[in-house]
């Protein structure tokens, strides 16, 4: 034990001194930095393989997209507790909470004793993470991809940690695979006609806070095949007018959640910052379920789908 404790510090040690290279060469917040340490030191010290767990008869889930596909793999009779972001289906709801996925408490999960820990990669923070792996907690952080393909494979390896892959194979092979071949189809048409589309999480002082390169909101932008106009950028950032104005949006996306921070949908249309865009001029703003877009569980091939079929519509037309 004395001899993995060394071992883990080292790594610390050796991911910090790099993070701080980096920082002085991107001149970033070292603090950013330091929280994106720990998520990767999770993959590190927790297990992130898709093996079957000796005993998940008692999971406690770290995200709302592995309820969401626990639930698909009909598995949920298992489940005992889940983060504030496992609100679909409807019955996760009621399921005892652990908070939220970034700010997990050490003493409410073991409070539940669970057997296993399912997280999706955000999962924190870091400090409850080791405490937690101390007890002996079997804790599996599942890798995330934001496309299609990424979707299968964390339905597949959620599968293979419950010891049910025949099931999840049924539904890639009947339900999933040909959501995609549509969606793939949609997405090509989408491809040639060249439509740009912005995604909106929110308000954020006073400017929206959009999605750039390398988002969840790009990724889902990327399978309905339009171009994200604010691929110019990493991550998410506030924007001003001029940026929006000039990106020339056709479509505007955005979470329900995202949109209360404006107020309703016709407070959009007249923000300052997008009611000169294409997207507002020809009411081309469309809200919908964040986690369903955003979450990349089963839902987001429907709704990408959904949204893929109302832009060709509407192209056409």
């Amino acid at each position: 034990m004395r001899m993995i404790i060394i071992t883990l510090y080292k790594t610390r040690m050796i991911i910090i001194y790099f993070v701080k290279k980096i920082n002085r060469i991107l001149k970033m917040n070292l603090k950013k930095f330091i929280f994106l340490c720990g998520i990767l030191l999770s993959f590190e010290v927790y297990g992130n393989s898709c093996e079957v767990a000796e005993n998940s008869s008692r999971i406690a889930i770290a995200g709302g997209s592995l309820t969401e596909i626990t639930f698909l793999l009909e598995a949920e009779d298992r489940i005992v507790a889940a983060d504030l972001t496992s609100n679909y289906p409807m019955m996760a709801r009621d399921l005892p909470s652990i908070g939220y996925v970034r700010a997990l408490s050490t003493e409410g999960i073991l409070s539940l004793s669970p057997t296993l820990i399912l997280g999706e990669d955000d999962m924190g923070p870091p400090t409850v993470l080791e405490q937690l792996s101390k007890t002996g907690i079997d804790i599996r952080v599942i890798p995330e991809e934001h496309s299609s393909k990424g979707i299968i494979k964390k339905i597949s390896c959620i599968s293979k940690i419950l010891g049910i892959s025949n099931v999840a194979e049924n539904i890639i092979e009947n339900q999933i695979n040909p959501e995609i071949d549509e969606l793939e189809k949609l997405s090509k048409e989408i491809e040639s006609k060249n439509i740009n589309v912005m995604f909106i999480l929110g308000m954020q002082s006073g400017s929206p806070l959009v999605a750039g390169k390398g988002t969840s909101a790009d990724g889902f932008i990327k399978m309905i095949g339009a171009n994200n106009i604010m691929s110019n950028f990493e991550g998410w950032k506030p924007v001003n007018a001029e940026s929006i104005i000039n990106g020339s949006p056709d479509y505007i996306l955005i979470s329900n959640r995202g949109l209360d921070s404006f107020g309703d949908i016709n407070e959009l249309y007249e923000h300052p910052s997008l009611m000169f865009t294409p997207a507002a001029e020809n009411n081309n703003i469309i809200a919908m379920d964040g986690m369903a877009m955003l979450g990349f569980s089963s839902r987001t091939i429907s709704s990408a789908r959904e949204i893929g079929i109302r832009l060709i519509k509407e192209y056409e037309d």
